[in-house]
């Protein structure tokens, strides 16, 4: 298994939104992609604007198919119009436990 832990800082004035659509699109993860063990969205409770994505895949062939997705695309894309994001810092592993 392979994880990808996101930090995001999200764009002033956007937490909500931002919260509303990666919401949206961790329900559609888990409900449609049989490869991905875990997709959890944290909030910090210290920086509000700080979100950690953390997410747990089969293999990369899972994450890579995830990344065609409609529901990835639409998120992607609303990131994109609305300026949601203004800094990401991912981290790449394998899952040594579980």
């Amino acid at each position: 298994m392979i994880s990808l832990v996101i930090i995001v800082e999200v764009a002033e004035g956007k937490a909500d939104l931002f919260t509303e659509y990666i919401a949206e699109e961790a329900r559609d993860v888990m409900a449609s992609e049989s490869g991905c063990r875990s997709f959890v969205v944290s909030r910090s409770v210290e920086e509000p604007h700080t979100f950690t994505l953390a997410e747990v895949y089969d293999d990369q062939a899972a994450l890579d198919q995830h990344r065609l997705t409609p529901h990835f695309l639409l998120f992607q894309e609303r990131v994109k119009e609305h300026g949601l994001i203004a800094k990401k810092s991912p981290v790449w592993g394998e899952v040594i436990f579980p």
